[in-house]
């Protein structure tokens, strides 16, 4: 009974690594679903935005992002017992994951202002899991390690410096302006976080084998 639970939450902590691998895989093959789609100039969101050839196939491996989210998510809170700055991690994980989740039934509408409903949604929303990263980078920091809690405040510090350029690109795709850049500058944020949560996850392993 006792091997099958020890199984059963490895299983779990290594969601935190196949989740970031679904995030990645994602959007690289969403991107290559749409012929013309420019990785460098246009918005991760843009893949699952109304009328984009890529919506159906990213939004269902978002859904399964999110489920694997949730269970390592799920999994650090019981890990944490009373480390306290793990179980916070672990909660705004959660909240992360609503948001995201939350996100999907507010897609993009291109040729829309940003003023519309979903479009104004979909931005704050997209500030609100900006929020929730940075809050679970600031207290996963000072969970382990000092490699590690340099590497996280590094992290940070790249968000912080390019944090504000893609929501300034967003009225140039709204007027259909190029916008060269917003699409390089968003996916090293995100795939900065997603190996931020692969390398968490490959910790915890560790100090889940190690466990008596």
């Amino acid at each position: 009974m006792e091997e099958t639970t020890g199984r059963l939450r490895k299983l779990l902590l290594f969601c935190g690594i196949l989740s970031s691998l679904t995030y990645v895989c994602t959007d690289l093959l969403g991107g290559l679903l749409w012929s013309n789609y420019d990785f460098t100039s246009q918005y991760i969101s843009e893949l699952s935005a109304i009328g984009a050839p890529s919506r159906s196939f990213v939004v269902s491996l978002y859904v399964v992002y999110n489920i694997l989210v949730t269970a390592f998510a799920l999994e650090i809170l019981r890990f944490a017992g009373r480390k306290r700055v793990l179980r916070i991690t672990g909660g705004l994980l959660i909240g992360y994951m609503i948001a995201g989740a939350m996100g999907l039934f507010f897609p993009m509408y291109p040729s829309e202002a940003a003023t519309t409903l979903s479009n104004a949604m979909h931005q704050t929303l997209a500030g609100v899991t900006v929020i929730f990263i940075l809050l679970s980078l600031g207290f996963g920091a000072t969970a382990f390690g000092l490699r590690f809690r340099f590497y996280s405040i590094g992290t940070i510090l790249v968000y912080l410096v390019l944090g504000a350029l893609p929501f300034l690109g967003v009225a140039q795709v709204e007027a259909g302006q190029p916008t060269p850049w917003v699409g390089l500058v968003e996916r090293i944020m995100v795939y900065g976080y997603m190996l931020w949560l692969a390398l968490l996850a490959v910790i915890l392993l560790r100090a889940e084998k190690n466990q008596p």
